[in-house]
């Protein structure tokens, strides 16, 4: 078993300092964050579950994983009992509104709740993830018929429910769909077809499975304008809210994965028995693309944290073991050996993992609380502002923290070594659970073209320049400060902002005429906005941390330490920005100059 210990001093930091709490603390529902006392609670009885109940089944998931039969699909020892924990404890619904009888905790502090427990155990926290996405979608979408049937249990935890998107000839391309919905005399719908990579799509930890499946009428337009929303239970509800006959919808196998084994991904086959699987409509017909958007974004948001966490938790591997690992002395030195961290290059690469840790976590919750302003502020100008923020953000975020993290999950096993490579040290079990972030939920490539066509392109870069003021004042306040420490940090930073105005000024400019080719340096750009982005919030850390030092208030060795995280991202990862901009801006010519024929 990896040990995991949530780093609480480092998310209150950013909680408190960096994340806006002061504007979300005042909205309705947010008396958690306006409480400190309340606020460290819920945190570090979500530290003492992740440690005590989803930590020593981590492991077991990814050795044993889940299991498939002509039955149903059992998932791996320890599963179901830490899930009927996890709903007894109420951690399923902490993020679910109070009308729907949820808790109602700002978005702001479940994400906090969501990194440790996504630490803890990325496969376990797909089944109440989905869940909680699909209660948001129903609520906004279905009527109340169809609402009153389902969310209950969903709610509760004793149902869990599913996304369907993906189908075999159609990927990423959801308007290539072909499942089938037929209405029926009595109002229902019969589901015919199959789709796949389909996460908890059968499982023993509920009593029945709530799919929502994106399917196509009779009649309806090509593409993702004739697409609807149906919610089809794995059991059909009975009158009196329990479960009644089974549903024509059956798992026919699940994949053979390189990480998340605990987490069975399964081929959903609906209709296959008869003349279809009953569903209910939510939303309009053909409106259902959007319906879904509401957990597909929400969905996008969580890879992003999946990243964080998973970084968090390869960065607490290497740390361990570079300090327990003995090998070679100090080059210059006659010295008995010495453990690892104290090798130079060892160093650098923890620096990398904790540095680049610090800006996902900085700018996860700064985008989580733009998102609870978003959602509840009480002034439309605020609203439209914060949500502007968060739909540029997104794609950032989603892209370059799942780029990231595989560098700094792969980057734990270059600190063991062999051992690394080794399966029983556990040391690459992050890495290959994170490998997928940077593919589900949209690929880094869509999240790029989404950038730049919805984000940039759209609105001619307005939301990015409402953004990049906000880092200016940044700029500002570390220039006025006349500390050396920080003027290091401003002029690395001011050399970011500078190339990524011009790349993306050069974007916007260029892509009615070369779509293709701005497109071709998409994912540089993208990984530019991530790293400025990260460093933005590191040099805010930075001010806030030498601020505390210099008065005297907070602890001073973790404000030295967040100094100096912040130090080092500015001299080794915000340099990277001068060849991303080179590639975003002309890199994208060379990647279509070449025929189909010579490749």
């Amino acid at each position: 078993m990896n040990p995991y210990i949530a780093p609480l001093e480092d998310m209150r930091f950013v909680l408190r300092e960096l994340a806006d709490i002061g504007r979300v603390a005042q909205l309705p529902d947010a008396d958690s964050l306006a409480d400190e006392e309340l606020t460290d609670a819920i945190l570090e009885q979500a530290s003492r579950f992740a440690e005590e109940v989803l930590v020593p089944v981590d492991a077991v998931g990814d050795r044993h994983g889940a299991r498939w039969s002509a039955e149903g699909v059992t998932t791996a020892p320890g599963f179901s009992e830490a899930y009927r924990q996890f709903t007894e404890a109420g951690w399923n619904n902490i993020e679910i509104p109070i009308e729907h009888g949820g808790q109602g905790l700002p978005t702001m502090l479940c994400a906090a709740v969501e990194e440790v427990f996504t630490s803890a155990n990325k496969s376990f926290c797909f089944c109440p993830g989905l869940t909680a996405f699909a209660v948001k979608a129903l609520a906004a979408s279905a009527n109340e018929e169809v609402r009153s049937r389902f969310l209950p249990k969903l709610v509760s935890g004793e149902w869990a429910a599913t996304m369907n998107l993906t189908e075999p000839q159609a990927g990423s391309d959801v308007g290539a769909l072909r499942t089938r919905a037929v209405e029926m005399p009595d109002g229902t719908y019969r589901i015919s077809g199959q789709k796949i990579f389909i996460s908890y799509g059968d499982h023993d930890l509920t009593e029945n499975i709530v799919h929502l499946v994106l399917a196509r009428m009779p009649g309806a337009p090509e593409g993702t304008k004739g697409i609807s929303l149906f919610v089809v239970p794995k059991f059909l509800p009975t009158a009196a809210g329990g479960v009644g006959e089974r549903n024509d919808v059956v798992c026919a196998g699940i994949e053979h994965k390189m990480g998340n084994h605990g987490s069975p991904t399964c081929t959903m086959v609906y209709g296959g028995a008869g003349e279809g699987a009953v569903g209910w409509l939510v939303g309009e017909q053909n409106k259902g693309l959007q319906a879904m958007f509401v957990m597909v974004n929400a969905a996008r948001f969580n890879v992003g944290m999946e990243s964080l966490a998973m970084s968090e938790r390869a960065y607490q591997l290497a740390l361990s073991y570079a300090r327990e690992r003995v090998q070679g002395s100090l080059p210059g030195q006659r010295s008995e050996p010495v453990p690892i961290i104290r090798h130079p290059d060892v160093r650098r690469m923890l620096m990398l993992m904790r540095s680049q840790t610090e800006a996902m976590r900085a700018l996860a919750y700064l985008i989580s609380g733009a998102r609870d302003l978003a959602a509840h502020h009480v002034d439309a100008k605020v609203r439209n502002e914060r949500q502007a923020f968060v739909d540029l953000m997104i794609p950032v975020f989603k892209g370059w923290s799942s780029e990231a993290a595989i560098e700094v999950t792969s980057m734990a096993i270059q600190v063991y070594g062999g051992m690394g490579y080794v399966l029983e040290s556990g040391a690459s079990q992050p890495m290959r659970d994170v490998r997928i972030c940077a593919i589900y939920e949209g690929t880094t490539s869509i999240q790029a073209h989404d950038f730049i066509e919805r984000k940039l392109v759209r609105d001619g870069g307005a939301a990015l320049q409402a953004w990049l003021a906000e880092v200016d004042l940044t700029l500002g306040r570390l220039a006025v400060h006349q500390n050396n420490e920080l003027l290091e940090i401003e002029c690395n930073l001011r050399k970011g902002v500078e190339l990524l105005r011009r790349a993306t000024d050069w974007a916007i400019l260029n892509y009615s005429r070369q779509p293709l080719v701005v497109l071709g340096g998409g994912v540089s750009l993208l990984q530019l906005c991530g790293i400025v982005a990260g460093g933005w919030q590191m040099a805010r850390a930075a001010l806030v941390a030498l601020n505390h030092i210099e008065s005297g208030k907070g602890h001073a060795d973790f404000l030295r330490r967040k100094l100096l995280s912040a130090r080092f991202y500015a001299a080794h990862v915000l340099p990277q920005v001068a060849g991303l901009a080179e590639v975003a801006m002309r890199g994208g010519e060379f990647v279509m100059a070449m025929d189909d024929a010579a490749f």
